[in-house]
């Protein structure tokens, strides 16, 4: 169990990392940051990232088909690829109604996408908020 900076120092060494953040989509809001994120501004890169996360969360396109039996969130993670990028989001559960992500920015030609995925499902079990 780790708090929002230890897992963001984590996620910053995740190669090919350019930034990260643990995001509130429903004020979209940066709860913590580490390195830098797209466009250098935080807060908007915060507000941007919680607008399509929470979209992803809150459409029934995107629950899965499984008769309603599903526990937490219908979404893992909302993959963004760019022609330089890749940007993972990684939901956190929480034993709270949880409204909280991981946001993960990789260089596309340093950053190793499925290893990423991996080390974010980790991080995200493991963090602790509060």
């Amino acid at each position: 169990m780790s708090g929002i900076d230890a897992c963001l120092v984590e996620a910053m060494e995740l190669p090919g990392a350019r930034g990260a953040a643990v995001v509130d989509w429903t004020s979209g809001l940066a709860l913590g940051t580490a390195g830098r994120l797209p466009g250098g501004d935080t807060e908007t890169a915060a507000a941007e990232s919680a607008e399509l996360a929470r979209m992803a969360a809150e459409h029934s396109t995107f629950t899965p088909d499984d008769g309603g039996d599903a526990k937490g969130l219908p979404v893992e993670d909302v993959i963004i690829t760019t022609r330089t990028d890749y940007h993972l989001l990684r939901y956190v559960e929480t034993s709270f109604d949880s409204s909280v992500f991981l946001h993960l920015w990789l260089d596309r030609e340093l950053g190793n996408l499925a290893l990423a995925r991996l080390r974010l499902a980790d991080l995200a079990e493991r963090l602790v908020l509060g």
